[in-house]
């Protein structure tokens, strides 16, 4: 938090000296600092009100090299010593390194001029007279050592000197530059540096053993190179600061897949974040690290700009049974973190370009700590958010705390005391798990179909309990599992992933497991654990088809708890989501478990997004592969998943009614409704390809700031 905090206030505040300090030159100074010992500058080229006295308000931009070339124009004979009046040419051409700290200042579009930094140089040929092409036989052997570590500095005023050439390494200057223009685009935001003079610097004439040679002229130097803005500093007509901000650089991608790729690195804590108990119930918060296995850098933008991921967290338990695996329940379910300020880490080992601020750069991470995602004011509602496209109202809205109070519990992972006291659960194995709903995964999935990363936002960890009655400690006993919802760590589960609309809506999973026979009874459990679907699920129904139809028995549900409403949550009549236990019908073949629906209750207990709910029952008969039906709360077509069902192979199935025609429920956001048809088959997502890397960008992406 500190390290955040110091990026977003110390920075901008380090800069307005700058600013300031540039703004109270005279007319005089201030074109001369564009100037500096290069000669005039473009600015001052285009007449005199290029170079007015500047206006207090304004946009000042502190900028960086992202790209450009560099050519140095040499007379090998004049560098070697040779008294013969002919000129030997040779043309060294350099690619800037990307993201080079060669700042510029420019207020209002205008050049204001370079400040301290460098260009590092990238060899890419030499060229020695048109008979002699490639070789660089003719260079004195010292600059020839060199050149795969030049720099172009630009050195302080005390030196005599604007830049210099030199050795990044050993610092040894090869060539002082003066003379020549700088010559500042603002629309293409590019800067030229022409027919600056490269002199021999005293060092290196002393080193080739001619000593008087130094302040030769040996040739010329030119850059040309793309700019970015690295500080943005916008003033009042007082000249005093109105907004600050730190864009993110085009660093080049150092992730492995194309497009943003947000996943949970690490889970890095779970705990009780206040002691003691409100009405059975304790508010628990885990700490986040999430990764970017993108190549582009993921916008970060704290609120009000909802340009930023959304983070609700999980709790799970695993028990029952002879091995206590036979079911696997959510048991706590949190408000939703919102992102703001990314680090710059490398958790994951991608590589990390550096980028932070605004943006997590590609392969960089980004810590959260428990305390910071069970900050009840730093929280909001999930009933805000669309987990598909990872919208939110803008504003301070989604996260709006006014009108309410807080307890310990409130918006933290809401769980009963019950079903974390050891002495009560014996033998329970339990799990924590995050989500990062990240909405620039969704619109660049919008405009690049094939680099869609928007479903393996999910990592979970196994997780020790102890204490109790009222207060508990965690202990995380396995490492992350990555990309993966916990349901994944269900014992002896068989697991499927339906996409029920592609493209136009997310994921979710259908686990089952069936054990037994105990006295000739077997029992079936199911769970459906709705990951980023928005259009939520409001009812299950396993039909057996057996003739005899199976004797049902012991039939459940069960579901995490809700969080009470308060003020500003988002739902309807800020009354929270219902807690009703789903309504359960039975015939002789069918069993069906289901909520109101929306036109009825539009905060009915909707299976909605990352949440599982629990349906079991105990039958007669042994299981059989067959048709279970899910229908959702929102909008669509039910769908049909195979799951396991009481049947007996040989028997008879009972004939199913005429599918009635769907009736498509109200939707609460814009959704495109398909046109009704019989019951689908569920899309099953298989696991993806890797996709190749894309070309190279014409502007490459940043180093990290220094």
């Amino acid at each position: 938090m500190q390290k955040k905090t110091f990026i977003a206030l110390a920075v901008p505040s380090l800069f307005l000296v700058v600013v300031a300090a540039s703004l109270c030159l005279p007319r005089s100074s201030r074109a001369e600092a564009g100037r500096g010992a290069l000669g005039s500058s473009t600015a001052e080229a285009r007449g005199p009100s290029a170079v007015a006295a500047a206006p207090s308000a304004g946009t000042f931009q502190k900028m960086i090299v992202e790209n450009g070339s560099v050519t140095m124009d040499l007379d090998l004979n004049g560098l070697n010593g040779s008294m013969s009046l002919v000129a030997r040419p040779v043309a060294l051409q350099f690619v800037i390194g990307a993201n080079s700290f060669f700042p510029i200042l420019v207020f209002n579009d205008q050049f204001r001029g370079p400040d301290l930094g460098s260009m590092a140089l990238v060899p890419v040929e030499a060229t020695v007279s048109v008979s002699r092409p490639r070789t660089l036989s003719g260079l004195p052997l010292q600059l020839a050592a060199s050149l795969k570590q030049l720099v172009v500095e630009k050195l302080s005023s005390e030196q005599g000197y604007d830049l210099a050439v030199r050795d990044a390494k050993t610092l040894f200057t090869f060539f002082n530059v003066v003379g020549g223009n700088y010559d500042y685009d603002a629309e293409a935001q590019s800067l030229g540096i022409s027919n600056g003079r490269l002199l021999i610097s005293r060092e290196f004439a002393n080193a080739l053993g001619r000593p008087s040679d130094a302040g030769a002229m040996v040739g010329k130097i030119s850059v040309g190179a793309a700019m970015q803005p690295i500080e943005i500093t916008n003033l009042d007509e007082n000249g005093d600061v109105k907004s600050a901000s730190l864009p993110a650089l085009n660093q080049p991608g150092v992730g492995t897949v194309p497009g943003p790729d947000v996943i949970v690195g690490e889970l890095i804590g779970l705990v009780q974040m206040d002691p003691g108990a409100v009405n059975g119930q304790v508010g628990l918060a885990l700490g986040t690290d999430a990764c970017n296995k993108g190549t582009e850098n993921v916008e970060w933008i704290a609120e009000p700009d909802n340009r930023h991921p959304f983070i609700p967290q999980n709790f799970y338990r695993m028990n029952g049974g002879a091995d206590n695996t036979q079911r696997f329940e959510q048991i706590g379910q949190s408000w939703g973190k919102h992102a703001f300020a990314a680090a710059s880490s490398n958790t994951c080992g991608f590589g990390c370009n550096g980028v932070g601020g605004d943006h997590l750069g590609s392969g960089c991470s980004d810590a959260y700590g428990a305390g910071l995602n069970g900050n009840q004011f730093g929280i909001g509602s999930r009933a805000w958010v669309n987990p598909f496209t990872g919208n939110f109202p803008s504003g301070f809205g989604a996260d709006d705390h006014t009108g309410h109070n807080h307890d310990v519990t409130s918006h933290r992972i809401l769980v009963e005391t019950s079903d974390l006291i050891p002495a009560q659960n014996p033998g329970a194995t339990y799990f924590a798990e995050a989500q990062y709903v990240v909405e620039h995964e969704y619109t660049w999935c919008q405009t690049h179909p094939g680099e869609c990363n928007m479903y393996n936002n999910v990592s979970y960890q196994q997780q020790s309990v102890s204490g109790g009655p009222s207060n508990f400690n965690f202990n995380a006993i396995s490492a992350t599992v990555r990309e993966q919802p916990a349901i994944m760590a269900w014992t002896g589960a068989t697991v499927q992933q339906v996409e029920p609309d592609p493209g136009n809506d997310g994921i979710f999973f259908v686990a089952s497991k069936v054990t037994g026979p105990d006295n000739g009874v077997w029992h079936y459990e199911y769970a459906i654990y709705n990951q980023n679907l928005d259009r939520a699920v409001q009812s299950f129904e396993v039909e057996s088809g057996a003739n005899p139809p199976p004797g049902f028995s012991n039939i459940g549900f069960h579901a995490p708890p809700q969080h009470p409403g308060f003020a500003n949550d988002g739902t309807v009549g800020n009354a929270g989501y219902s807690s009703t236990p789903w309504d359960v019908s039975q015939s002789l073949e069918v069993v069906n478990w289901s909520t109101e629906t929306l036109a009825q209750n539009p905060n009915a207990n909707a299976l909605r997004f990352g949440t599982l709910y629990n349906f079991w029952f105990d039958a007669n008969l042994p299981p059989d592969s067959r048709s279970a039906t899910i229908k959702f709360f929102k909008t669509g077509s039910p769908v049909t998943v195979q799951v396991p069902v009481p049947f007996v192979s040989g028997t008879s199935p009972t004939p199913p009614p005429p599918s009635p025609t769907p009736t498509v429920t109200p939707t609460a956001t814009p959704t495109i409704t398909p046109p009704p048809s019989p019951t689908p088959t569920a899309t099953i997502r298989p696991t993806p390809t890797p996709r190749p890397m894309p070309p190279p960008r014409v502007r490459p992406t940043p180093h990290p700031r220094p």
